[in-house]
């Protein structure tokens, strides 16, 4: 690909691309368990509504090729912010309409594939914009900025929905249903301001990008490309093992990502922590995503230091041990917030620690070959895969289980993680 020569300085469009990914990404996957709990809905439902949501982002490598073909890559991150702006404005206006839920689940389904586009667009943007060099100079960046959007998303969106719910409209914070729409409706007009915001900055910083080598000239060809991009996936050495240690690697971690916010939400009588909104945020949001951060910063730290081979298993025990908080949490069941957010913190710390080794797994074991791209794209919807298997029956299975069962099942369901990192295939050198 030939990197375009004149554009804006990098730190003018990765930080804000980067985190508009991330903030839609998460209103659609994490806040929407919120809001649908808040709005009545069971675990079950919630926890099954707002996985579905991640199908897009899972299957984007298949239509990939195809918006390469297309206008420039700044034209789609532009025009899908415009659509996502006018459809998180729709869910807004949507509220409290007959059968909205209804009406917001379409909107979700439509806005999760919008999403998954504007992500294709921006990594096409960075990819095809900046060298190798500089690419490996702001990968810092682009992280960073792509995990503030879940601070905002998870944090302080989910706060502001609380808040404005207990002290601006005078509601009980523990009772659910139709006296969240209010609170709910300001905060989907704050986020579509924010992206449209955005999307008229990105209008003037951003950079066209440039087209790739092999971009395809007509549909019939980029069918071709993907077609023979998965034909190479299916090649590789040791394929099937590599593709069940993507999925099985966070096993575990796939059925507590949305039934951890809404144990924290479920009353103490329910079995779950009693949290509102507002101190959900906190925990979960602000101080469980700043801890996450620290920990990835280690996890990089320990892979550079050891190699990924030689730290895969360390990686694999801080993932998945750390778990262990949410079933300590729920067979005690304490009052004090400090130990709450405190037990939610060691949980995602070492989350951290240990979810950079499936990343770094990705680029150096299944990705290299003839599609390098392509493959790390697949990799990461397997992952998607995962997430979104789990998430959508994590709910019906804690409300039959209940939640110290549940965890019970959580510690369980981390062995085939252990059993496949052990036998990991390193075909290429990690160094």
């Amino acid at each position: 690909m030939q990197p375009t020569r004149s554009y804006a300085h990098p730190l003018l469009w990765v930080p804000s691309g980067y985190f508009t990914m991330a903030l839609t990404y998460m209103v659609l996957s994490g806040v929407s368990t919120v809001m649908f709990k808040n709005l009545g809905m069971d675990n079950t439902q919630a926890a099954l509504y707002s996985s579905m949501f991640i199908l897009a982002y899972t299957i984007k490598p298949l239509f990939a090729p195809f918006i390469e073909m297309y206008r420039t890559k700044k034209f789609f991150v532009v025009a899908t912010q415009l659509i996502l702006a006018g459809g998180f404005a729709a869910v807004a206006l949507a509220m409290g309409m007959p059968s909205y839920i209804t009406l917001i689940m379409v909107l979700f389904w439509v806005l999760s594939f919008v999403g998954a586009t504007q992500d294709i667009a921006s990594d096409g943007v960075y990819v095809t914009t900046l060298d190798g060099k500089s690419q490996s100079k702001y990968c810092g960046v682009q992280s960073l900025s792509w995990n503030i959007g879940p601070i905002v998303a998870t944090g302080i969106l989910v706060k502001l929905s609380g808040y404005l719910h207990e002290n601006v409209f005078h509601h009980d914070p523990h009772v659910t249903g139709n006296d969240w729409v209010d609170s709910w409706k300001i905060v989907f007009f704050i986020i579509a301001a924010v992206i449209l915001l955005m999307a008229f900055y990105h209008m003037k910083v951003m950079p066209d990008g440039a087209k790739a080598e092999n971009t395809p000239k007509s549909v019939a060809e980029a069918g071709r490309v993907l077609l023979d991009s998965l034909v190479d996936f299916f090649r590789k050495k040791d394929i099937w093992l590599m593709i069940a240690f993507i999925f099985l690697y966070r096993l575990s971690v796939g059925l507590i990502e949305k039934v951890g916010p809404l144990f924290m939400l479920d009353g103490v009588d329910k079995g779950g922590m009693g949290l509102t909104n507002d101190l959900q945020g906190n925990v979960y949001g602000i101080y469980g995503t700043a801890t996450f951060l620290a920990g990835s910063l280690i996890g990089g730290w320990l892979v550079a230091r050891k190699g990924l081979k030689a730290s895969l298993f360390t990686l694999c025990c801080c993932l998945n041990i750390p778990n262990v908080t949410f079933l300590v949490l729920a067979i005690y069941q304490p009052s004090n917030i400090w130990l709450i957010t405190l037990a939610v913190a060691i949980e995602k710390f070492f989350f951290g620690v240990g979810a950079v080794g499936l990343m770094i797994y990705m680029m150096q074991q299944l990705a290299p070959g003839r599609f390098v791209t392509a493959h790390y794209a697949f990799g990461t919807g397997l992952m998607g895969l995962c997430m979104m298997s789990t998430g959508a029956i994590s709910g019906a299975l804690q409300e039959h289980l209940g939640y110290v069962n549940y965890f019970i099942l959580v510690m369980v369901a981390t062995i085939p993680s252990f059993i496949i990192t052990w036998f990991a295939p390193f075909n290429h050198s990690d160094k």
